[in-house]
């Protein structure tokens, strides 16, 4: 009797001891798996200082400035039916917009926009005067600047979300036949907008199509650029930041989606010149830029697309 007490006693006190050590379930607040669209180098210290004031741990996934937001709304939308990502931080509009229609975000509150940046055409003011520039972008065309443009590859990033606005502002066959007209003027093709406003920093192009932010950086290190006023062609770019529908750490990615609409995230951004500002002043709304119906923009997506590929084929 005394024996299989002592065995009885042995065995529930192993089984006590084993429950005690069990692993506790993971925290939905320990950690956060952000796809982000903002340049590394902007991004990690704003992240690191949720995580300081939070002690949520941020794990980050980028893309490539030659895909930037393409590729990484692709993955989104292949991890649909597993989400690994908990926020997703775009630097434009459109393709949030396009993984908004798609379900990828949740259904109540799923995304946000803040801040602007713009896209904007920028010269080399040492190779050409500033009264002679061009002041539309259909003029790009023109013989006179005959392999003197510089562009990112329009199907990624800030440029196609540009080209796509264009279309809906010009119509389909305008659009189309400035498209072949530019690719006929032989323009260099490069791999991001960052490399774009490098290249007339550079003097290799006298014009460029690109961001605020990349003019910005050039014109900090010395660059005679010159970026060229907003028209009704130019587009104001936010960045964006959505919840994934089904997100792993749901209460960390609410805790991140809020803290990144915060003024006080979002300063050094605007301090680095990656955004122009917080809100948009009175004198840019005056200027007139694109105002894009989206829903419209998204229908057309596909087909606009498939245009480009062929004229753009590199």
């Amino acid at each position: 009797m005394r024996r299989t007490a002592c065995l009885f006693a042995i065995v529930s006190l192993m089984v006590l001891v084993a429950a005690g050590c069990k692993p506790a379930a993971p925290s939905t607040r320990s950690e956060v798996v952000v796809y982000c669209a903002q340049d590394h180098v902007y991004a990690e210290p704003i992240l690191a200082e949720f995580t300081r004031q939070t002690g949520i741990r941020v794990r980050s996934v980028y893309d490539s400035e030659a895909v930037k937001t393409v590729g990484l709304a692709n993955r989104l939308l292949a991890e649909r039916a597993h989400p690994q990502c908990d926020v997703f931080w775009g630097n434009e509009e459109l393709r949030t917009r396009q993984l908004a229609a798609q379900d990828v975000f949740r259904p109540t509150n799923g995304w946000a926009a803040m801040g602007y940046r713009s896209r904007r055409i920028v010269i080399n003011t040492n190779l050409l005067d500033i009264s002679r520039a061009p002041r539309s972008l259909l003029e790009l065309t023109n013989a006179e600047w005959r392999g003197r443009v510089v562009l990112a590859y329009p199907l990624f990033g800030s440029t196609a979300t540009h080209f796509m606005a264009l279309r809906q502002h010009w119509g389909p066959e305008k659009w189309e036949s400035w498209c072949r007209a530019l690719m006929a003027n032989r323009p260099l093709m490069v791999d991001g907008n960052s490399v774009s406003a490098k290249m007339v920093a550079r003097g290799e192009a006298w014009i460029g199509l690109t961001d605020s932010d990349d003019i910005l950086v050039e014109q900090r290190r010395g660059a005679p650029l010159s970026a060229l006023p907003l028209t009704s062609e130019s587009l104001l770019l936010p960045n964006t930041v959505g919840v994934v529908r089904g997100a792993p750490h749901p209460a960390a990615a609410q805790e991140l989606f809020e803290f990144l609409q915060t003024r006080a995230a979002l300063a050094p951004l605007v301090e680095a010149g990656a955004l122009e500002g917080f809100d948009v002043p009175p004198e840019v709304a005056a200027s007139g830029t694109l105002r894009p119906d989206w829903s419209r923009v998204l229908q057309d997506l596909e087909d606009a697309t498939a245009r480009m590929r062929e004229i753009f084929l590199r």
